[in-house]
C-alpha cells in the first residue's frame, strides 16, 4: 500500500507539472505573434511538451490492478519438436533481452533442456516498474516461421510456444492463497543445470504438485534444497492466485487471458524469418518488418500496441454492457 501511494503522488505531481507546462506554453505562444525568436522557442516547446506526453500517456493504460507487480513468465514448448525447443528459447533470450533494455532484475527459477537443442521449458521472474502490467500483452502461443538450423533438407518449419504470464504476488495477496499441506506433493531430485558440484551432486532442485489442480512447478537455479522449495511455494501461490481470478473473471479475461493449446490456429502473434521478415500481431495488426530487433528485445511497439487495444476492447464491453 505505501509503494502504491508513493506511486499515485508522483504520477499526479507529473500530470500536475505537465499541465503548468501547457499553460505556460499556450501565453508564451499568444506573446510570440510576429516575433520569430519567440516562436522558434514555442515551437521546440510545444515538440518537447508533445514528446513527454507520450510517453506518460501509457501511463493510463494500465487499469489492470496488478500492473504494478512484478512478473513472472513461463515459456513452454508446443508443436514443433526440437525446432519448439530452440524456439522456446529464442523466446527466452527476447524476454531477457527486453528486461535488460529496461534495467529491470530477472530470475531465472526454473529450466528445462531439450534433448537435443533448446528448450522444454523455462520460468523466470522479470523485476521492474510496471513489469507486469507490460509483460501481460505477452501471454498466448507464439508463432515461428523459418528455415529449420535442424533440418538436412533445409525446408521450412514452423514452432509454437506458450508464453503465460502472472503477477508474482506481494504479502497482502498471498494471504488470501491457502493452500493445504495435504493437497501437495513435494518430490526432490538433482539439478540437471548450472550451478557448480554442489548442486549437481544433492539433491536440491524441488518440484511441488498442486494435487487438486494438476499444477506442477520446479525450481533447482538455488543451491538450497530449502531456498528451492520457497521459491516453487512462490511460484505456486501466484499460478493459484491467478486461476483464482481466473474463475472469478472469466469473461473479462482480466489476468491471464484464454488458454490456448500452442499449435495451428491459436497463436497471438507470427514471426516469420523465411521467405520475408515481419512480425505480426494477430489481436492488433502490428506489423514490425525487422524481425531480428524484436527477437533483439525491442518488442516495446507491440506492447503498447497491445495496451491500447486493449483498453479499447474494455471500453467496448463496458459500453454493451
Amino acid at each position: 500500500m505505501a509503494r502504491e501511494a508513493s506511486e499515485n503522488r508522483e504520477l499526479i505531481a507529473t500530470w500536475d507539472r505537465l499541465e503548468r507546462r501547457a499553460r505556460d506554453l499556450i501565453e508564451l505562444d499568444q506573446l510570440a505573434e510576429n516575433d520569430s525568436e519567440l516562436e522558434k522557442q514555442v515551437a521546440e516547446e510545444r515538440a518537447s511538451l508533445a514528446k513527454e506526453l507520450r510517453s506518460h500517456e501509457l501511463d493510463l493504460l494500465f487499469t489492470d490492478p496488478y500492473a504494478n507487480h512484478n512478473a513472472v513468465i513461463t515459456i513452454s514448448v508446443g508443436q514443433g519438436g526440437v525446432e519448439a525447443q530452440d524456439w522456446v528459447e529464442m523466446l527466452m533470450r527476447m524476454y531477457l533481452k527486453w528486461a535488460e533494455r529496461r534495467r529491470f532484475e530477472t530470475e531465472i527459477i526454473d529450466e528445462s533442456r531439450g534433448e537435443e537443442a533448446g528448450l522444454k521449458s523455462a520460468t523466470f521472474i522479470a523485476r521492474g516498474p510496471r513489469a507486469y502490467g507490460l509483460l501481460r500483452s505477452e501471454h498466448g502461443v507464439h508463432r515461428l516461421v523459418r528455415i529449420s538450423p535442424f533440418d538436412q533438407n533445409h525446408r521450412r518449419h514452423t514452432s509454437f510456444a506458450l508464453v503465460e504470464v502472472m503477477p508474482e504476488l506481494e504479502s497482502t495477496d498471498e494471504a488470501a492463497v491457502v493452500i493445504n499441506p495435504q493437497d501437495i506433493r513435494v518430490d526432490t531430485y538433482r539439478s540437471t543445470g548450472a550451478g557448480g558440484q554442489h548442486v549437481n551432486k544433492t539433491d536440491s532442485a524441488v518440484r511441488i504438485t498442486h494435487l487438486p489442480t494438476g499444477i506442477v512447478v520446479t525450481c533447482q537455479n538455488e543451491r538450497s534444497q530449502m531456498k528451492n522449495r520457497e521459491m516453487a511455494m512462490k511460484v505456486l501461490k501466484a499460478r493459484l492466485f491467478q486461476r483464482q481470478q481466473q474463475e472469478a473473471a472469466a469473461h473479462l479475461d482480466q489476468i491471464r487471458g484464454q488458454v490456448m493449446p500452442a499449435e495451428f490456429g491459436s497463436q497471438i502473434r507470427n514471426y516469420v524469418l523465411q521467405p520475408y521478415t515481419l512480425v505480426k500481431d494477430v489481436r492488433t495488426g502490428l506489423e514490425v518488418g525487422n524481425a531480428q530487433a524484436v527477437l533483439d528485445g525491442e518488442i516495446d511497439p507491440f506492447i503498447e500496441s497491445w495496451l491500447r487495444w486493449r483498453l479499447g476492447q474494455s471500453s467496448g464491453v463496458a459500453q454493451a454492457s
